[in-house]
């Protein structure tokens, strides 16, 4: 990323349409550290189509990670707009934003956040069952995914029955077993080694491609934001298209 940041291109928001899974537009936020006011996003503007894969890079402590928690409403803007399926976080209800992230939502995170005591195919489950699905279709629904991430013999085993290439499938799998309109991930290759990386990367593009769900993926991991249909470079709280990734 050797190109200046004043060549980027700042992102403009569309209108919202249906075929738009997510839209931000104005997005600021503050950290406070001790007396001193920390203006972490300046104004970010972002629009997301369904099936749309969208890379985020940046330094480290760039805000990266916080843009994703605001995107997926788990923490609140001091400033700015979020749309999920036009529903704007900010009026939303503590229910509805919940409802929301459980129907709507995926997350995938640099480590796992499996849990140790349930096997692959529970850990799966475990959204559709907070949603109120039956514990026999939530495993049924599970079972299948599990089976399109490549670890059909692998649903009774436990996490640290798992390698960290299966683990992190499995945390995959649990982001899209309800269907949802878009799958934010963290780093999600972060703790892989660079073969079993490049695998879950692949992954995340063919399974996106073949569902039609949208990813917006924070990533340090170059060869994984050239897979992805744009990338932006979070820079000096301004979220910019860059084209030297590309």
């Amino acid at each position: 990323m050797s190109k200046s940041i004043h060549e980027s291109t700042p992102v403009v928001a569309a209108p919202v349409t249906a075929d738009i899974v997510l839209q931000v537009e104005g997005l600021q936020k503050y950290y406070h550290q001790g007396l001193e006011k920390l203006h972490i996003l300046k104004g970010v503007d972002l629009v997301v189509h369904r099936g749309e894969r969208i890379a985020i890079v940046g330094l480290s402590g760039s805000g990266k990670s916080t843009l994703l928690h605001l995107l997926g409403g788990l923490d609140a803007a001091d400033a700015g707009s979020v749309w999920l399926n036009g529903i704007d976080l900010a009026v939303a209800t503590d229910d509805e934003i919940c409802r929301l992230r459980n129907e709507s939502l995926g997350f995938v995170y640099q480590f796992h956040h499996l849990m140790a005591d349930f096997s692959a195919a529970e850990n799966v489950a475990m959204p559709l069952l907070i949603g109120g699905t039956s514990r026999a279709v939530a495993l049924e629904q599970a079972t299948s995914i599990l089976a399109r991430v490549g670890l059909s013999d692998r649903t009774s085993h436990r996490p640290s029955q798992l390698s960290g290439g299966e683990r992190q499938r499995v945390a995959m799998a649990r982001a899209l077993v309800t269907s949802p309109d878009c799958v934010l991930a963290d780093e999600p290759t972060g703790n892989l080694d660079e073969k079993t990386a490049a695998e879950v990367n692949a992954l995340m593009v063919e399974l996106s491609h073949e569902l039609r769900i949208s990813f917006i993926v924070v990533t340090h991991n170059l060869d994984l934001a050239r897979r992805m249909d744009h990338v932006y470079q979070l820079h000096n709280g301004l979220l910019l298209k860059d084209e030297v990734v590309r």
